[in-house]
């Protein structure tokens, strides 16, 4: 059976020769997102800040967005966003967290269906408080740090101490410049979002360890090949594959962008963003600092042949 896609030609793509400038550029976009975060912050959604959730539908037909925004605006309940998601009949409210303890949530929420009148059918009402904001902003930091620890042992386990280094340094790359496209642009950042950003890490890390698996293979084939020299042969072998998968992935996640509406928009961007950024680390971060950190060349006995064959040795 034939493959659907046959890459006859290797390339030849001096990646090493570029590895200093993708560190510097990944060095001012991790920089510049710590800034971002710090200065700025995250436009936290209610899952994380605390509010009041209501999901609605208009029993009369497709729900018009901006007359419920500007009759809910004259209630003066401070920030108050409106998405359809599913059905055109289907809204989602979400109200800031009202000045006051419980019975002033429950007024916010009884001004709005006052507001709306009877024409909406209340399916579900939540409300999230400041402490329960708090404790998911916490699990979230601690399982992204135990998801980038895992990581780290895994590869480590895998493959040697320099490759989980290498993998770890690469992921939190990626997990940090995600956080801090999410500051720099104030898309919301909701447990969507954090959900996103740990596919990311997973994605990351399985591109990741398949081009480590080509460096080690390649280091017990030519053992005394240099470094750089290595490096790049692995990247080009492996490089149809990175560029059919990131390919791929992008495309399903641009579905997802396009057409998936507001409810799943910060997850799609999150994760188109990750693909992308993953790739890049992958290629210019990851193996590139194998050459700086270099793991111990495996004694295989079929690598004297290759080594001696790719030096046009008899």
């Amino acid at each position: 059976m034939r493959p659907l896609i046959n890459i006859r030609r290797i390339p030849s793509i001096n990646f090493m020769g570029l590895h200093k400038l993708g560190f510097v550029l990944s060095g001012i976009m991790t920089v510049g997102s710590i800034v971002l975060f710090l200065t700025q912050g995250l436009n936290y959604g209610i899952d994380f800040s605390g509010g009041t959730l209501l999901e609605v539908r208009n029993t009369t037909g497709a729900a018009d967005l901006a007359k419920m925004r500007s009759d809910l605006d004259r209630l003066g309940l401070g920030d108050v966003s409106l998405q359809n998601f599913g059905s055109p009949d289907d809204v989602l409210i979400r109200l800031q967290r009202q000045p006051g303890g419980d019975k002033a949530q429950e007024t916010a929420v009884e001004k709005v269906k006052d507001t709306l009148g009877k024409s909406f059918e209340y399916r579900r009402t939540e409300v999230v408080g400041p402490t329960v904001g708090a404790e998911l902003i916490k699990a979230g930091v601690e399982a992204t740090i135990l998801a980038l620890l895992a990581i780290a042992l895994y590869v480590w386990f895998r493959f040697e101490w320099p490759f989980g280094v290498g993998a770890m340094l690469s992921t939190l790359h990626d997990t940090i410049t995600t956080i801090g496209l999410f500051s720099l642009l104030q898309i919301e950042f909701n447990l969507t979002t954090l959900a996103a950003i740990l596919t990311i890490a997973g994605y990351s890390v399985n591109d990741t360890v398949v081009i480590y698996d080509r460096v080690r293979e390649t280091m017990r084939r030519y053992k005394s090949m240099e470094f750089k020299e290595l490096i790049n042969k692995s990247l080009n072998e492996t490089l149809s594959r990175t560029i059919l998968t990131v390919t791929t992935v992008a495309l399903a996640v641009l579905s997802l962008l396009i057409f998936g509406g507001e409810v799943l928009r910060g997850f799609s961007i999150a994760m188109l963003w990750g693909v992308v950024v993953g790739t890049y680390s992958s290629l210019f971060i990851a193996a590139p600092l194998l050459n700086y950190i270099r793991p111990k060349r495996s004694a295989v006995k079929t690598g004297d042949g290759a080594d001696a064959a790719a030096r046009g040795k008899p």
